[in-house]
């Protein structure tokens, strides 16, 4: 079973940020503003898949642990 997905969507965030810096940097004025959203907007999706992979991480280890337990009695 491959849980990795498609290559492309798990570097499009990155991506989008990159592409967010890239607009900033290259504006001018009230123009800036426009390269936010896309800065929010990727940011929000970088988090969002640590804080999933940490969750996941913490249920298996804990299950884990609980196993560990039930097999020392």
């Amino acid at each position: 079973m491959n849980r990795l997905g498609n290559p492309l969507i798990s570097i499009s965030a990155p991506l989008l940020i990159l592409l967010a810096i890239t607009g900033f940097l290259h504006r001018e004025g009230k123009d800036k503003i426009q390269a936010i959203p896309a800065l929010v907007v990727g940011s929000g999706l970088v988090l969002t898949g640590a804080v999933r992979r940490f969750r996941r991480r913490r249920m298996l280890f804990l299950e884990i642990k609980k196993d560990m337990n039930d097999q020392n009695f």
